[in-house]
């Protein structure tokens, strides 16, 4: 697990809105009293007088999305690094080759304990609930080969019929086994990292060229097409309007 945040209701706030940018992680999320309605590149959290717990799981965007709240609500939502959310529930539950999860069902028991947790009143005492909770439920899972083939696509520039020449494996397999554990290709999946990185290693002085090279692009214009892809904008434009600093910049850009 990367990390996790709560949000708490607010009965004076106005309208929350703000982008996220496709990221690799795993996003689980947990609203209190709210109902939650997807469209085109959209997601729209409303609260609710009926739907107590509503529980869903996104793993797979490759186009920004627009987050709106109709107005603050309580919400626990917790991000799992890649393979993370493996090591607590099946990859057969996920269904990972769809986007998100809606409803979902985590563990028979998760509904009524993150109920709980909500009802709860001191902070504290929610993380430590929370954390005890996950840790209960952590399966002893071997990912070693899922994690060698990571390090291949995160770390080297090799093509991914290299890679499975490397490993004797078919492209074909490869692919197999990142939907299977990760919900994308190998390709979407490198994508989304360098993309990331780009984020990351952003510091101001930093050229495009030179994020383009250290982020193992081919080329300048290779990294301006998969960054406006991901962004649906140019690099210069989104560096001098998005504020890559922000503590989690994988939500509030």
């Amino acid at each position: 697990m990367e990390g996790y945040y709560f949000i708490s209701e607010d009965k004076n706030s106005n309208v929350i809105r703000y982008k996220t940018f496709p990221n690799n992680y795993s996003i689980l999320s947990v609203l209190h009293f709210a109902d939650v309605f997807y469209a085109e590149g959209k997601v729209q959290i409303v609260p609710s007088a009926t739907k107590e717990i509503w529980v869903d799981i996104v793993f797979r965007y490759s186009n920004p999305l627009e987050i709106i709240y109709e107005k603050a609500i309580n919400e626990i939502t917790l991000y799992f690094k890649p393979l993370g959310l493996n090591h607590f529930i099946s990859e057969s539950s996920l269904i990972p080759t769809h986007k998100s999860v809606m409803d979902f069902n985590v563990f028979p028991d998760f509904n009524s304990e993150m109920l709980k947790i909500f009802k709860l009143k001191d902070r504290e005492q929610q993380i430590e609930t929370l954390e005890n909770y996950w840790l209960s439920k952590l399966q002893e899972r071997n990912f070693s080969l899922m994690e060698r083939l990571l390090i291949e696509i995160e770390s080297t520039d090799l093509k991914i019929d290299e890679i499975a020449k490397k490993f004797n494996f078919t492209r074909q397999y490869i692919n197999k086994l990142f939907l299977k554990h990760l919900g994308k290709s190998p390709v979407e999946y490198r994508k989304i990292h360098r993309f990331r990185n780009t984020l990351k290693r952003n510091n101001g002085t930093k050229t495009l060229t030179d994020l383009s090279h250290d982020n193992l692009f081919y080329d300048q214009s290779h990294f301006n097409k998969h960054f406006k892809e991901l962004t649906q904008s140019n690099p210069s434009f989104f560096f001098k309007n998005v504020d890559t600093e922000k503590e989690n910049i994988w939500l509030f850009i």
